[in-house]
Formats: C-alpha cells, sequence, structure tokens
C-alpha cells in the first residue's frame, strides 16, 4: 500500500524556511543562517555542548574519524551488521576496520567480542545503533575506558534512542553521528549533524568538515570575517586540510523544521515499532528485536529474525504473501560489510562475525513511516494475515 500524500513529512515550517533562505538570497536572516539554528537547537535538544552540521551521515563519520587521529596502521573496531558506510568511513581515514560480530538478541555490537579484537593497534570502537535500537553502552565505554579508546556513535538509524538511565544514543561516547537521508526518522533529503562535547575534537571536525578555513571554530561555522580583512591580498585563509562537506542553507532549513517536530515523528515511529511487536508476540516465524529492559528502541524500522526456515517456509515466501495483503513490502538486512565485493575483492579489513553471517541471512525489517493509525493498521493486518496463511497464530 502507497501512502496517499508522499509529502506528508513536510507540513511543518519546511516552506516558510525554504522561502526565507531564498528571499534573502541565501545571506543570513535575523535569526542568523539555518546552519547555525540548526546546530544550536540540535545540540539544545541533545543536551550537548556542540553540534557541527555536515552534507551527509558518511561524512560526519569520516570527519570524526579523522579527528580522533585515525591513519594507515590504525584500527577501528567496527560492526560487520551495519550500511557499508561504516566499512567505507574507516576505510577513507587510510585504517583498517576490523569486524566486530552481532548479539543473536539484539542485533547488535556483541561487547564480548569486542573485547577479543582490541589489539596494540585498535583506535577507536566505532559503534552503530541499528534499526533504533540503542547498543549495550555500560559495556563498551568500560572496554574503552580500560583500553583508553575513543568511541564513535553512529545514530543514523536511531534518533532519540536512550539507554535504561535514560542517557541519550550519541551523547555517551566522544561523539555522535546523524544522518538526515531521506529514509531516516528526521530527513532534509540528504545532511548530517555531529555531537560533541569535547572542545578540541569539535574545533577539528568542524575545520575537516570546512576546508580548513581558519575562522572556523568549534561553536561556528562562519567563513566569512571583517570586509576589509577578507579582502586583503595578504590575508591567509587556511591553516590546515580540509574537505567541503559543510551543510547547504536550504537543507538546513528542512533539518530545522524537522527537528522542530521531532516529538511527532519519533512518535509515530514508535508506535507503529510497537505495534508490529503486539501483531507477532506469539510468533513462532519472528522473533523481535531484542529491547534490553528500560532502553527505549525508536524504530527506524520494526526489524525480527525470521524463523521460517525451521517451519519450511522461505524468506521470499513470506514476503511475497505479506505484500499480496497490503504490505508495504520486507527490506533485508544489508548484505555484511566484508560480504560486498568492494571490500572483499580489496582486501579492506578482516572479522570473523559467524552470529552476523547468520541473522544477515534472516533479518525482516517492516517499514515505520506510516502517516496515520490507518495506514499502521494496514500493515500490521498484512503481517497477521500473512502468518495465519503460513500457520503461525500468533
Amino acid at each position: 500500500m502507497k501512502m496517499e500524500n508522499p509529502a506528508w513529512r513536510f507540513n511543518g515550517n519546511e516552506r516558510k524556511y525554504l522561502e526565507e533562505v531564498l528571499s534573502t538570497g541565501f545571506r543570513a536572516g535575523e535569526d542568523g543562517a539555518f546552519t547555525m539554528r540548526l546546530e544550536q537547537f540540535f545540540a539544545k535538544t541533545y543536551n550537548v555542548k556542540y553540534g557541527i552540521t555536515f552534507n551527509s551521515g558518511t561524512t560526519t563519520l569520516h570527519s570524526i574519524l579523522l579527528a580522533m587521529g585515525c591513519s594507515q596502521g590504525d584500527e577501528i573496531l567496527t560492526p560487520a551488521l551495519t550500511p557499508a558506510m561504516c566499512g567505507l568511513a574507516p576505510y577513507y581515514t587510510g585504517a583498517t576496520p576490523v569486524y566486530v560480530d552481532s548479539l543473536p538478541d539484539t542485533f547488535l555490537m556483541d561487547p564480548e567480542d569486542i573485547k577479543r579484537k582490541i589489539t596494540s593497534k585498535t583506535k577507536v570502537i566505532f559503534v552503530t545503533h541499528m534499526y533504533g535500537a540503542v547498543c549495550d553502552m555500560q559495556s563498551i565505554m568500560a572496554i574503552a575506558k580500560k583500553h583508553k579508546l575513543m568511541v564513535l556513535e553512529d545514530c543514523a538509524q536511531c534518533h532519540m534512542g536512550r539507554t535504561d538511565d535514560g542517557q541519550l544514543a550519541g551523547t555517551i561516547g566522544d561523539a555522535g553521528s546523524w544522518s538526515f537521508e531521506n529514509s531516516k526518522q528526521l530527513t532534509c533529503g540528504d545532511g548530517g549533524i555531529v555531537t560533541t562535547d569535547n572542545h578540541v575534537l569539535a574545533e577539528k571536525i568542524r575545520r575537516l568538515g570546512g576546508l580548513g578555513f581558519k575562522t572556523l571554530t568549534a561553536s561556528s561555522g562562519k567563513v566569512r570575517t571583517d570586509r576589509d580583512l577578507l579582502q586583503n591580498p595578504n590575508w591567509e585563509r587556511f591553516e590546515s586540510v580540509g574537505y567541503n562537506y559543510r551543510m547547504g542553507q536550504l537543507a538546513a532549513a528542512v533539518a530545522l523544521a524537522q527537528m522542530e517536530q521531532n516529538d511527532y515523528f519519533i512518535n509515530l515511529r514508535r508506535e507503529s515499532g510497537l505495534a508490529y511487536t503486539k501483531a507477532i508476540l506469539n510468533s513462532d516465524l519472528l522473533t523481535a528485536q531484542h529491547v534490553s529492559k528500560g532502553y527505549t528502541n525508536t524504530y527506524y524500522t520494526f526489524s525480527a529474525k525470521f524463523n521460517g526456515g525451521q517451519h519450511g517456509v522461505k524468506w521470499e515466501d513470506f514476503r511475497q504473501k505479506y505484500m499480496e495483503f497490503g504490505g508495504d513490502g520486507i527490506y533485508s538486512a544489508s548484505k555484511l560489510i566484508h560480504q560486498e565485493p568492494a571490500f572483499y575483492n580489496n582486501s579492506i579489513g578482516y572479522g570473523e562475525t559467524p552470529v552476523a553471517v547468520d541473522l544477515q541471512k534472516r533479518l525482516m525489517n517492516f517499514t515505520t513511516n506510516q502517516a496515520t493509525a490507518y495506514e499502521r493498521e494496514v500493515q500490521t493486518a498484512a503481517m497477521q494475515k500473512t502468518l495465519e496463511y503460513f500457520g503461525d497464530h500468533s
């Protein structure tokens, strides 16, 4: 079933803010540049000192790892069950990704496997909070502290996820990264943002993403300075080498409007996730991603492990029947990073991950971006009909 209005997500101030950017000729309005407004709003929401906007959730990761000092000869512990970008970012720095296995119930990084794979070359633990669920950060931070490692949290799929003590994903490690790509809980088409409380790290990240302009600071992405200085032929603009990873004002305008509706969007996803959870509560064919007691899952997707092989039901047949009954479709887990030809053909990274290999073949991810209760009911009804069709009376 297709949503009747694909623009339903943009009913806040998106159009108003876009018009403001255009009407001012991309100059900052009375309230400042939209990138600055977005950074301040995001940092306040997450109760951190610094927010730094980027043009994608991949360039954020690259810049953070560079700022953490990763380079050739270093190793970065990376989950195998995660999108390829989380393997590419370490590779871009010259470091080697070392693949960490998953837990069979939460589908997230296994802290015990992290311990096993730490070497004298390990520089960073690269945590990815998958499908809206938060990793076991208490265990991971204890490991990082013991071995004096930095921790990067990728929250592209976990906006506003929380641990059992109320800590927000992305604020626990040394730096957090978010994506505003179109499928995410909040979107501006594409974009990203970094958060950190570390001033030195923030300034490095800012300059790495802003071509190395020396006017950039931890709290300001403003390039322009005094006009006389800016037009002076003797003025030296760059003190370091960086990349052109900056977010544009149009994207920032949309992202800010989305942030203003943060609670609304997150609650919609949670309602869908909880409805799916109820629909498969006693199912033999599907086992929902385990959410640790007290943790908050914000359901980027509703992820479940398919047990059809034990009951003579094929993954593809279940998906086909679900769609026939009105379901949006079922997304598989991405191929593990080291299963992608770009990685194994070029010998990028290493690490055995038997649990993740099994999960990748079995995971089913159901959409949670329904705009209304009716759309949500259509999806859960399709789920129930499919389970009943295959003799699973959950």
